[in-house]
C-alpha cells in the first residue's frame, strides 16, 4: 500500500524522530510504500542520516508544500493517510482526495500515553464533513492499544559496544575505565546542574554524556562559561556532536543512566533496558503530570515499595544522593520491563497493529 504520513515539526527532535521511524518500520518491516511530507526537513535528514542508504531510498522525503503539487493526479492517491499528532493535511491536498476515484483512510495518530482512557478511544471512528474516512490510532503500552515502535529491536549492549558509530569515536576515547556513564537529553528548566554538583557526593565517578546542545544549556541556566563551572574530578562532562537516531539509539545502550525526553526517546530509553529519567515536555496546564504518573502506575506495577519511592523522586527531580542507593534494584528492573515490553508487543508493535487495522 501506499502511505503518506504528514509531520510538522513542534518539538524539534520527538515528532520527526516518531514519523521517520514508523516510515522506516512500514517498509524496511513490511514493505510498504510511503512518503513524508515534513515542514522541516534539514532536522528529518539530519535524524535519517546514518541509516542503511537501501532503507532510506526506499522513503519518499519530501517538504509541506510538495504534497499541494501532487493533489490533482488520482495515480498519486495514498491508500492510507497519516495526520502525526493532529497536525491539519494542508487544504489543496484534501482537495485532491476528495475528487480521486478512490477514497483513502486517514489516521489520526496521536501522542504515546500510558493513560487508561485511550484503550476506549483507540481504533475509534471521527467522522468528516467531506466524508472521508478517518480514525484515531493511540500507542500505548497496553495490549489493547496500538503499541510502540520497535524498529530496530534492540541487540544486547556488549554486542554492539565493539561497533563504535565514527561520529561518536572521539568522544568515546574520552570515557574512563570503571566509571558510570549518564546520558543527558534534557529541555531547559530543570536544576541540571545542582543534580551534576550532587552527583559528587556519591563517592562515584560519572562520565557525563552531553547530547548537541545540552553543555550551551547547562551554561545559559547556570550563568558561567563551562570552563569556570566548580564540577570536582569524580564528574567528567562530555560533549556529543549531533548524531542520526541510530546512533544515539547506540548512546542509550552504552550508557548506565539515561535522560531522556520527547516521545521517541522515551521509548528508546526503555528498549535500552537501562534505569531512565524522562523528562517529560511540561504543559502549562500540567497535563504531563497526569501523563507521567500514569506511565510510572504501568511501569512500577510491580516494583517493591523502596524502588517505587526511589523512582518517582527520580522522575520529578529529586537529587540523586535521595535515590541513588536504588540503582542495582533499579537496573534488574529496567531489564525486566524490556522483557515485558518487547514479549507485549511480539506482534510487531505500533507498525504492525496499524497495518492489521488498514486491512
Amino acid at each position: 500500500m501506499r502511505w503518506d504520513i504528514f509531520c510538522q515539526i513542534v518539538d524539534n527532535y520527538g515528532d520527526a524522530g516518531v514519523c521517520w521511524r514508523l516510515a522506516r518500520s512500514l517498509t524496511s518491516l513490511h514493505g510498504q510504500d510511503v512518503r513524508i511530507f515534513c515542514d522541516d526537513l534539514p532536522t528529518l535528514n539530519l535524524l535519517a542520516s546514518g541509516v542503511d542508504p537501501e532503507i532510506k531510498r526506499r522513503i519518499d522525503i519530501q517538504p509541506w508544500e510538495a504534497s499541494h503539487h501532487n493533489s490533482r493526479h488520482p495515480v498519486e492517491t495514498p491508500d492510507v493517510v497519516i495526520e502525526a499528532f493532529g497536525c491539519d493535511l494542508p487544504e489543496r491536498y484534501l482537495a485532491g482526495l476528495l475528487i480521486a476515484p478512490k477514497k483513502p483512510i486517514i489516521i489520526n495518530l496521536e501522542y504515546l500515553s500510558a493513560e487508561p482512557w485511550i484503550v476506549d478511544f483507540h481504533q475509534k471512528a471521527s467522522p468528516q464533513a467531506h466524508g472521508i474516512p478517518k480514525y484515531f490510532f493511540f500507542p500505548g503500552f497496553q495490549e489493547n492499544a496500538g503499541g510502540i515502535l520497535l524498529d530496530p529491536i534492540p541487540e544486547e549492549p556488549s554486542l554492539m559496544e565493539q561497533f563504535i558509530p565514527e561520529t561518536l569515536r572521539a568522544s568515546w576515547n574520552l570515557l574512563r575505565p570503571n566509571t558510570k556513564r549518564i546520558s543527558v537529553f534534557c529541555y531547559p528548566g530543570i536544576p541540571l546542574l545542582k543534580w551534576l554538583e550532587d552527583l559528587t557526593t556519591l563517592d562515584e565517578n560519572f562520565d557525563i554524556v552531553l547530547t548537541h546542545g545540552q553543555l550551551e544549556q547547562l551554561q545559559i541556566s547556570s550563568g558561567h562559561p563551562i570552563k569556570t563551572l566548580d564540577l570536582p574530578d569524580s564528574i567528567q562532562l562530555i560533549s556529543i556532536p549531533f548524531v542520526s537516531q541510530d546512533e544515539y539509539d547506540w548512546v542509550l545502550s552504552q550508557c548506565d543512566f539515561n535522560i531522556v525526553r520527547g516521545e521517541d526517546s522515551f521509548v528508546r530509553a526503555q528498549l535500552a533496558g537501562k534505569p531512565f529519567i524522562w523528562h517529560i515536555y511540561p504543559q502549562e496546564d500540567g497535563a504531563h503530570k497526569t501523563k507521567l504518573a500514569a506511565f510510572l502506575d504501568l511501569y512500577l506495577e510491580d516494583a517493591s515499595q523502596e524502588l517505587k519511592h526511589a523512582v518517582i523522586a527520580a522522575m520529578t527531580w529529586a537529587m540523586p544522593s535521595q535515590w541513588y542507593q536504588s540503582i542495582d534494584e533499579w537496573s534488574c528492573h529496567s531489564k525486566a520491563w524490556e522483557a515485558d515490553l518487547l514479549q507485549k508487543q511480539a506482534d510487531g508493535g505500533l507498525a504492525a497493529r496499524l497495518m492489521g487495522f488498514v486491512a
